[in-house]
């Protein structure tokens, strides 16, 4: 277990930690609470790509979370500022509920392929535009490659494995803005004045929320919940500093083992 630390900041994953779909994670609400109540900065770090920011705001709120809207962190954002810094016109294989947080950015003859969770739009005709595209030059920009997540009604494919079949069909490689890069989690923290030396990361997906937190410097707590499968805990090195069984216990631990008492 880590000595105490100067702990200044907590990112918090969303779908699979604080909630599934539509269902909070029993005691989520009434931990976050506590969480907010000590002295450690509070940030919101999703990949999820099913809706915009706003409409997930609203989901949380109905489920009596208190977040604001800029408290979260998005892939999504991520791969809006790419593309500003870069000028480039994308064809985006997102979900309608998602194409709110692109607004005014040019689609018209694209000539970047950005691809998230799509599941209306990971057909063939869709797929092979994208393919064509990336044939002409277009970069492959992936908000993530995020392998599976968990629905009500049991894991589901995410979009890694249609970015990997792009990248396969057409031999390139694609930049990944999401999780599990260093850079996002980087972007994360920078308008919270820490280091990641001085953040912990609490998330249910071992690879991109723990592992890529661990790989840029913070702590990493692994939650059984969400997307977790017995085992994961083993399949990053170095191990995640912790694995409980959901956020509350996560919460609890920081209170308890990694914040320097006044």
């Amino acid at each position: 277990m880590a000595s105490r630390r100067a702990l200044k900041a907590v990112l918090i994953d969303l779908s699979g930690t604080l909630h599934v779909e539509d269902t909070a994670v029993p005691g989520a609400q009434e931990a976050l609470r506590r969480l907010r109540q000590a002295s450690v900065a509070v940030k919101f770090v999703t990949n999820t790509t099913k809706e915009c920011k706003r409409d997930l705001v609203e989901r949380l709120r109905r489920l009596d979370f208190d977040v604001q809207e800029r408290e979260i962190f998005s892939s999504l954002s991520a791969a809006r500022s790419l593309l500003e810094q870069q000028q480039q016109r994308p064809l985006l294989l997102l979900e309608e509920s998602a194409l709110e947080d692109f607004s005014g950015v040019d689609t018209s003859e694209p000539n970047a392929v950005v691809v998230g969770l799509a599941p209306d739009h990971f057909n063939y005709q869709t797929l092979n535009e994208a393919f064509r595209l990336i044939l002409d030059g277009a970069p492959l920009i992936a908000i993530h490659k995020g392998r599976y997540y968990r629905r009500k009604d049991g894991l589901a494919l995410g979009p890694g494995p249609f970015v990997t079949g792009l990248e396969y069909a057409a031999d390139c490689r694609a930049t990944v803005v999401g999780k599990p890069e260093k850079t996002f989690f980087t972007q994360a923290l920078s308008d919270l004045g820490c280091s990641p030396s001085e953040a912990v990361m609490i998330g249910d997906d071992v690879r991109d929320d723990v592992g890529g937190a661990q790989d840029a410097g913070m702590l990493g707590i692994l939650v059984r919940t969400g997307k977790y499968r017995k085992g994961d805990e083993a399949k990053i090195a170095p191990p995640p500093h912790l694995t409980c069984p959901s956020f509350p216990e996560a919460v609890e631990h920081i209170l308890k083992n990694l914040l320097l008492v006044e």
